[in-house]
């Protein structure tokens, strides 16, 4: 069984309890969709987690932090910018933290397993491209152009993160969250094509502050919750003046 997590932005506090769950769980394997690093304040022991993990992909936030940040709102660029300033090796850092440069900066954008396809956003962009909820939408029902685009681009199912709102995206453009799932569980159809958002460890953004993974066992995919504290991450990132307080006040409400 595998841990697909995705989006954990700096967040420790997150990240521990998830990583605890996940091995309470019995995942042998663990699988990060990107964004390790950005908005939160401990990038630097959220690098040093994922050395170890099976794959790590490419988000967003990484790429901007290693190279510039365009396209990005004030807040999440003022918080690459002190990210990129706690990560960036000089002259005389330590080894730690020049591997850990080299691994942010080699990140692949993209991983394919037999039939599965593995992204931060799509896979007709890897890092930049949502796919969004509201994408699934049609005023007269019909499957929209961008669902059936990204669909004819992976073979089987595509894992994705980044618009850290989970759910399932049917091929006939039907998003299921994981709370009009059976015990947050969805058992996928032989022949039938999906899309998997993972949802975020680190910012969720679906109305509940608790982290967001799944696990998949090839047939069935389970999301799972997992309460974290919060307020200590707010702390701290209320305590580094570049990053903007809402960064952590938005924690407390899963927004």
């Amino acid at each position: 069984m595998r841990a697909i997590i995705s989006d954990i932005h700096g967040n420790l506090e997150s990240l521990d309890n998830v990583l605890a769950d996940i091995k309470a769980k019995g995942a042998d394997e663990i699988f990060c969709l990107g964004d390790l690093v950005g908005y939160g304040p401990n990038p630097g022991e959220c690098i040093d987690y994922a050395r170890e993990w099976k794959i790590v992909l490419r988000g967003n936030h990484d790429e901007a932090v290693v190279n510039e940040a365009y396209g990005f709102n004030p807040v999440a660029r003022e918080a690459i910018e002190w990210t990129r300033s706690q990560l960036k090796p000089g002259l005389f850092s330590s080894g730690k933290k020049k591997r850990n440069w080299d691994f942010l900066k080699n990140l692949p954008p993209i991983h394919q397993e037999d039939s599965f396809v593995l992204v931060h956003g799509s896979p007709r962009d890897p890092t930049m491209e949502y796919i969004l909820r509201a994408d699934t939408e049609d005023l007269l029902g019909d499957v929209p152009a961008k669902i059936k685009d990204i669909f004819s681009r992976f073979p089987r199912i595509c894992f994705v993160g980044h618009t850290h709102d989970p759910g399932i995206i049917t091929e006939e453009s039907k998003f299921i969250s994981p709370r009009e799932m059976e015990n947050s569980s969805f058992t996928l159809q032989e022949g039938a094509k999906y899309v998997i958002n993972v949802g975020s460890v680190g910012q969720p953004r679906d109305g509940d502050n608790r982290a967001c993974y799944v696990t998949f066992d090839g047939k069935t995919v389970t999301y799972h919750r997992v309460p974290y504290d919060f307020g200590a991450t707010k702390k701290k990132i209320l305590s580094v003046p570049p990053l903007d307080p809402r960064i952590g006040e938005r924690l407390e409400y899963g927004r």
